[in-house]
């Protein structure tokens, strides 16, 4: 005899029995799902998902964290907007003053200068820049420093930006190097002159308080000492234009170089304005220009017309002066280039170091002697 028999369910129900376990059941049992001795304690997966997450950022934030205590801080450059100049920085560093001593703790946001002299360059100027600090713009901080002490005039190289990043990265090369750029927020292509010429007045304007601003291109030959004479010169008018002032036939031909697609707006002659290598506009002009909306001045083809028609404008006052436009050297030049043959020096980046040989125009004095 079994030692457990099935009972009825009217037999189990009777009153001196107890209720049978589930094992006991007559009905069949599923076999049930292994056990496991974890199960009671399983972490949820959204729980566990969100842990390693905080703990992957946590671990990266160490690491950055790391990485910039061991990086060399970079330089602070004096920005005003998108414009950056990068000479400043370098003298605003704590271990930059060897030069001057005290004196860079002068250095403000917006200096105080005779003139401001923007040398305008491009990606693909690196030797006419080259030759230029092997002539008469220093190669050093220092000596662009002494350079603009000794006559109140602060020099930079302009530039625009690309979208080729080994341009860029180039250009950061240089810019470690010499530390003689501003940057600004323009695309730097040679159609749009006219625009970076509008940035470059705004952004100087705003990084230095200068009594006279100056646009010079990178294939000139220039005596910083004489121009500061110039700059210095006593004048009537609060708002000058200062260049080597010319007219000429206004070129309707698509296929010339000098083409004007606004011709129409012009006439046959253009207006009187100054030759584009170099020109000065006085404070009060820039500050105007300064104050407008890009999109409220017209844009002509060329540069120097552009700015031209600007002035007419404002109704400055235009001062014609042959020695920024003087095709070879002499006691009183103070720009030097190939008029009318080109517009700045033939095969600048050679000339330039031929032109620093010759004595009258590296060595002779600032003014030209009494006569007597």
């Amino acid at each position: 005899m079994p030692l457990f028999s099935h009972r009825s369910s009217a037999s189990s129900g009777s009153a001196g029995s107890a209720p049978l376990p589930s094992f006991y059941s007559a009905k069949p049992v599923k076999p049930s799902k292994p056990f496991s001795a974890f199960s009671s304690t399983r972490i949820p997966w959204p729980i566990l998902v969100f842990s390693l997450l905080c703990l992957l950022i946590g671990l990266a934030g160490t690491l950055f964290a790391l990485s910039a205590i061991r990086r060399n801080q970079p330089l602070p450059i004096f920005r005003c907007g998108t414009s950056e100049d990068t000479f400043r920085s370098f003298y605003s560093s704590s271990d930059s003053g060897k030069l001057v001593g005290d004196s860079n703790k002068g250095l403000v946001d917006r200096p105080k200068l005779l003139g401001f002299v923007g040398i305008q360059t491009g990606f693909e100027s690196g030797e006419r820049r080259s030759a230029l600090r092997s002539t008469w713009f220093p190669s050093d901080p220092d000596g662009l420093l002494r350079l603009e002490q000794a006559t109140g005039l602060g020099f930079r190289f302009v530039i625009g930006k690309s979208k080729d990043v080994k341009k860029m990265a180039m250009l950061e090369k240089e810019i470690e190097k010499y530390r003689d750029f501003m940057l600004i927020d323009v695309e730097e292509e040679y159609l749009k002159l006219p625009y970076k010429t509008l940035a470059f007045f705004k952004a100087a304007f705003k990084l230095f308080e200068a009594d006279y601003y100056v646009k010079a291109d990178d294939d000139i030959y220039l005596r910083p000492d004489r121009l500061a004479t110039l700059l210095a010169k006593e004048r009537s008018y609060s708002m000058t234009y200062i260049g080597c002032m010319k007219k000429g036939p206004v070129i309707t031909d698509p296929k010339l170089k000098w083409y004007e697609k606004s011709g129409h707006l012009i006439g046959n002659e253009y207006f009187l304005h100054a030759y584009g290598p170099i020109y000065v506009l006085s404070a009060e002009v820039v500050a105007s220009l300064a104050a407008a909306r890009n999109d409220s001045l017209r844009m002509f083809n060329n540069e120097d017309v552009t700015i031209g028609s600007w002035m007419l404008a404002m109704n400055v006052h235009h001062e014609d002066n042959r020695a920024i436009c003087d095709p070879r050297c002499t006691p009183t030049s103070i720009a030097v280039w190939d008029i009318p043959r080109c517009s700045g020096l033939c095969n600048p980046a050679s000339k330039l170091k031929e032109l620093h040989k010759i004595g009258m125009c590296s060595k002779s004095p600032t003014l030209p002697p009494d006569d007597k």
